[in-house]
């Protein structure tokens, strides 16, 4: 397997032609709910995990996995997604992962054990990964490079704004008629989303490709993985979300369980991390063109590990807080926001250099 075989949904040129004016443009509305269904739903149960736990009456480790496979789902279900988008257009897998998702939102509205629940997670998490994946793809298929990148600002923003607000509207809907509300509420979002897309979104997708077939798919990933800046880099983003998802797995039997407040107090003061997270992606797009990407990259880096440690320390130092769990976790949030575009951006660029290998044709 060599840089050329390697299919166009893995390797897209950073800078390739503009996209016809032709093309059919896809809403923007739909393209924003699109990409933040998924952090919506990950995001919408975490504040009642201990409730859940005891309901169900599993250890809390069991029903961690609600979140754990979730992110596993997503994971994979991103790496079938693009290739088969590419062979059989964006919209009919959208509408498909659409289809799973509220299969799966039923399903865990309805689960009778933990068991039942983790399954119906996992569904959730390949249906909604649908709009994550597919959003980007359409956005790069109808918009020229620059309009490209103001329409992925809109995007970015609601991958911002969902997992700020969905907490809140997860542990409201818990406080007051219990979790099984919190999936029913997935439900009331994303059935009104299948029905706008049938309607209102039109296929982007101009020339199918062929499927590279599972040898090719597992081989053009295992060319990429030979780049070792582009491993680099990955490991900059795997570090960074780690440190995410261990504090959201954990922090709600902290806050709820260890500190003694409501689910909602947890809720409000996760806010504090999207907002740190805001602030360093803000930070980066302001300074990066004067400071370059390198030295945006260690100045962020610097700031997460200095707000680890702070998190490490101030247990010892001061008696147990909401403030003082949360106000780490929103400067590493500030640090991974600082970092996080520009290795994304170094990201492509090695994929770049590998897709300018190909020859022509």
């Amino acid at each position: 397997m060599s840089p050329r075989d390697l299919p166009d949904s893995l390797l897209a040129p950073p800078d390739a032609a503009a996209a016809p004016a032709a093309r059919p443009k896809p809403s923007i509305v739909l393209l924003v709910a699109m990409t933040g269904l998924g952090p919506f739903t990950m995001q919408i149960l975490i504040p009642s995990l201990p409730m859940l736990a005891v309901a169900l009456a599993v250890p809390y480790a069991t029903i961690q996995l609600t979140l754990t496979l979730y992110l596993v789902g997503v994971a994979l279900a991103q790496l079938v997604y693009g290739p088969l988008s590419d062979r059989y257009g964006r919209k009919p897998l959208l509408l498909a992962g659409l289809c799973i998702y509220l299969v799966g939102s039923v399903g865990a509205a309805l689960a009778p054990s933990a068991t039942w629940l983790i399954v119906a997670r996992v569904l959730q998490a390949v249906g909604s990964c649908a709009g994550l994946v597919l959003g980007r793809a359409m956005i790069r298929d109808s918009y020229p490079r620059e309009r490209a990148a103001a329409v992925l600002g809109y995007v970015s923003t609601a991958m911002a704004v969902a997992p700020m607000l969905s907490p809140i509207i997860g542990s409201l809907l818990h406080e007051h008629f219990g979790w099984r509300a919190t999936m029913l509420s997935c439900l009331v979002f994303g059935l009104p989303l299948l029905v706008a897309v049938r309607a209102k979104l039109p296929e982007t997708l101009v020339q199918p490709a062929p499927l590279p077939g599972l040898g090719g798919l597992l081989g053009a990933y295992r060319t990429l993985l030979r780049i070792p800046v582009f491993r680099a880099y990955c490991g900059i983003t795997a570090c960074a979300t780690s440190m995410f998802f261990s504090f959201a797995a954990g922090g709600p039997v902290v806050v709820v369980q260890g500190l003694g407040h409501a689910p909602t107090s947890y809720a409000i003061a996760m806010m504090l991390v999207s907002v740190g997270w805001s602030s360093g992606t803000f930070t980066a797009a302001r300074l990066v063109g004067r400071l370059g990407t390198g030295r945006m990259l260690r100045i962020g880096s610097g700031v997460t590990v200095a707000a680890g440690a702070l998190a490490l320390a101030l247990p010892l130092l001061a008696p147990p807080s909401l403030l003082g769990f949360f106000i780490p976790m929103a400067l590493v949030a500030i640090g991974n926001g600082m970092t996080q575009p520009s290795a994304v951006g170094r990201r492509r660029s090695a994929c770049g250099r590998c897709w300018r290998a190909r020859p022509p044709g």
